[in-house]
């Protein structure tokens, strides 16, 4: 068990050390206003939204931005009241596009993102969820940053739901995770390949998409935000950080709902590898659970390698849950919860070896 702990001690401390800072969990922008504000349109794809759409609809409309502002909702086949309560609000900066049957090798919510991008004609693209409440400075905070830094796209994590005890357990470690896979800093680093993207907030240059092939070219991805970051990435530059002032509305209130939302994607992450999916595994395992069983059930050299390794597990934590405002006694739990993670990117797998493949809003994709 010594040799095991102190390798698992040995991870940590480079990944406090030397792995892009990402216990750190990004950089946040302070509200600002562009020194120039160009066109933007705002496309939204939703399907069987409405429980949120109203709220982010009106958010949206209540921008304090300087420049021309253009909505775009692209109704994707809901069968709820989603157009009903988008056309309740009448605003003639509001277009509603009923969306048209999805082509063969489309993403369902990609092909709506691209019917929202045939009908702009803006240089500015704002990319955003029917689930996400925007305050007014938002917009105007995108651009600027967009703008100031002459970057091709700027995204961001908005504020996650944490308010049921699913949430508080398992939420900010889905942050710590993904920071993890693509520490902030890297991502903002041009000399840097590693690229990515929050899906909820996603600023863009139209000339920047166009010139990495539009949607069309990633147009099967189920993981769509990273995949577009690393082709914008690969012409230009881009930025990721996290907002203070857009909050997702989508709440998560049992384990399951988050396990779904997990299974969904994670086996997509993995590109369907049985091999890395056994790495993965045996990573999780090596990182995660040896510093406790260590502490728990090792002896002497073992027992301390195991205990630094989950004290420096519960630092590398500590800055996410400041972030949600939580205890930092949760830290503690960290192994446990990468074991429902764990679990879950295994389910994931099952499903696709069954045939099941990614199930999401009444599509599935094998």
């Amino acid at each position: 068990m010594l040799i095991v702990a102190a390798l698992s001690l040995s991870i940590w401390v480079f990944l406090l050390i030397g792995h892009g800072r990402f216990w750190q969990g990004g950089p946040t922008l302070a509200p600002a206003h562009p020194i120039n504000a160009p066109p933007v349109t705002i496309i939204i794809p939703a399907r069987d939204e409405e429980a949120s759409i109203g709220r982010c609809l009106t958010s949206l409309l209540a921008q304090d931005y300087p420049g021309e502002l253009r909505i775009v909702l692209v109704n994707d086949n809901s069968r709820d009241g989603t157009g009903d309560v988008a056309h309740s609000l009448a605003d003639a900066r509001l277009r509603i596009i009923d969306g048209a049957e999805r082509p063969p090798g489309w993403s369902g919510k990609l092909w709506a993102l691209q019917q929202g991008i045939e009908a702009a004609t803006t240089p500015l693209l704002l990319l955003t969820d029917a689930d996400i409440e925007h305050k007014p400075a938002h917009v105007s905070t995108l651009v600027a940053k967009l703008e100031s830094d002459r970057l091709d796209m700027v995204s961001e994590m908005v504020a996650l739901n944490c308010q049921s005890a699913a949430e508080r357990a398992l939420v900010p470690a889905f942050v710590f995770f993904f920071a993890l896979l693509y520490p902030f800093e890297l991502v903002n680093d041009a000399g840097s390949r590693v690229a990515a993207a929050a899906g909820g907030t996603i600023l863009v240059r139209e000339a920047a998409l166009a010139r990495a092939g539009g949607l069309a070219a990633m147009r099967g991805a189920l993981i769509d935000d990273v995949t577009l970051a690393a082709r914008i990435k690969h012409f230009g530059r881009i930025w990721l950080g996290h907002s203070q002032l857009a909050t997702s509305i989508r709440p998560y209130p049992h384990a399951a709902d988050i396990w779904r939302m997990v299974a969904r994607t994670a086996y997509v992450q993995l590109r369907f590898s049985t091999l890395l999916l056994a790495g993965t595994v045996a990573g999780m395992v090596l990182v995660y659970l040896v510093p406790p069983a260590a502490t728990l059930f090792g002896h002497g050299a073992a027992r301390v390698a195991g205990a630094l390794g989950w004290l420096a597990m519960g630092v590398a934590f500590t800055p996410t849950l400041r972030r949600f405002g939580l205890s930092l006694a949760w830290a503690a739990f960290l192994p446990l919860t990468a074991l429902f993670y764990t679990a879950a990117t295994v389910g994931s797998a099952a499903d696709h070896m069954r045939g099941r493949g990614v199930v999401w809003k009444r599509r599935s994709y094998t």
